[in-house]
């Protein structure tokens, strides 16, 4: 591992509500037999990332600190532990190749291999939950280096797929393309409500309106966010600063649909009471896919509302390696569909990871990017 230093420069939390520190977190001198060390080229900021450093989310109860947040990252490859030199599915590897990579699943438990669902794995190392002092020390994203565990899956990164996209769908759209595979096949008779204007519900817009739904309508804001969805093919967009209470966006749904309700209800927004306003915009035998509602709160909810409606309730969280690959797939062959570069706002240097936090908490921008190849 020569050329390589002994320390990789992160962002980390060193206390739950207080600004990310800059610290020089080792570099593992032995990487594991399927392991791999990367030079990081960019790092998106997710909604997530801004929860756990308020001590809102992510971090176990206890978790030593300090803990490198990010967990939405591409990296070029610098050293390989022993092992094959493929990605998760085939493709060569080699030095240089840029990747994006999944949390460690086990590969050995009912969920991985009975179920075929990698995302429910019982024994999942997932990045940015481990202390930097703990080997293999680069435990999240926001760092010059970073460790793609053993058993976590990889894709290397098409060409023609800039850094700061690969990055975006290393969370935002593999959830996405997971959660409309289980969801299943949107029709052209469809309107499909999406609720929540972030980067995933952006992304969950474009995939309805790539899968041929014959209305899209957008909840959410703030409006410049909005515009993107209807630059991406929203026909409608309700912003809730303009349309703050429920009933009234419910009786414009409603009015749109003809009484009905919307076919399918996309809960993309993380808000809470979200999820109750979404049942009440679903028609009689629609379908509701939750992939938001990440949080510990109870929401009062009336049972009786899923037989009279005979409705469909999915949820879905995270991901497996080929959502990963089929989000690749998905920015590169809908490049002249969608400008997805209206979802990224600027580039931050590590040292400005404070600032991009603000942005992003304060809504001002979509999808900050720290960018690893400023100087």
């Amino acid at each position: 591992m020569s050329g390589i230093p002994a320390t990789s420069r992160a962002a980390a939390l060193v206390q739950p509500g207080r600004p990310l520190e800059i610290i020089n977190a080792r570099i593992p001198s032995v990487v594991e037999p399927s392991a791999l060390l990367v030079r990081m080229t960019a790092a998106t900021l997710c909604g997530m990332d801004v929860h756990v450093a308020h001590g809102a989310a992510g971090a176990a109860p206890g978790a030593a600190l300090p803990l490198i947040l990010g967990h939405e990252m591409v990296g070029q490859i610098v050293t390989f532990g022993d092992g094959p030199r493929t990605d998760s599915v085939g493709q060569p590897l080699t030095e240089g190749d840029r990747i994006i990579w999944t949390h460690g699943m086990c590969g050995r438990c009912h969920a991985c291999v009975i179920d075929q669902e990698p995302s429910l794995c019982e024994n999942r190392r997932r990045y940015m939950t481990e202390s930097a002092n703990s080997y293999p020390f680069l435990h999240g994203g926001f760092s010059e280096y970073g460790y793609v565990y053993p058993t976590a899956g990889r894709v290397r990164v098409p060409e023609d797929v800039p850094d700061a996209l690969a990055s975006a769908a290393a969370c935002s759209l593999r959830t996405v393309m997971h959660g409309f595979e289980r969801l299943g096949r949107i029709a052209a008779t469809d309107t499909v409500v999406v609720q929540g204007a972030g980067p995933v519900g952006l992304f969950a817009v474009a995939k309805a309106v790539a899968e041929g739904a014959g209305r899209v309508i957008v909840i959410g804001g703030p409006a410049d966010r909005l515009e993107v969805a209807k630059r991406w093919g929203a026909d409608v967009c309700i912003d809730i600063n303009d349309v703050t209470a429920g009933q009234e966006r419910l009786a414009l749904v409603r009015d749109l649909t003809r009484g009905h309700g919307a076919d399918v209800v996309l809960e993309m927004s993380g808000i809470p009471a979200a999820f109750s306003e979404g049942v009440d915009m679903l028609r009689v035998g629609g379908r509701y896919l939750i992939v938001g509602q990440a949080h510990e709160r109870t929401v009062p909810f009336n049972l009786s509302v899923i037989m009279h409606k005979q409705a469909t309730f999915i949820g879905s969280r995270s991901a497996g390696v080929d959502h990963y690959w089929k989000a690749l797939e998905f920015l590169r062959s809908h490049a002249d569909r969608f400008a997805w570069e209206d979802l990224v706002s600027r580039h931050y240097k590590l040292d400005e990871i404070n600032e991009a936090f603000e942005q992003m908490r304060s809504w001002s921008e979509i999808k900050p990017v720290i960018d690893f190849t400023q100087d």
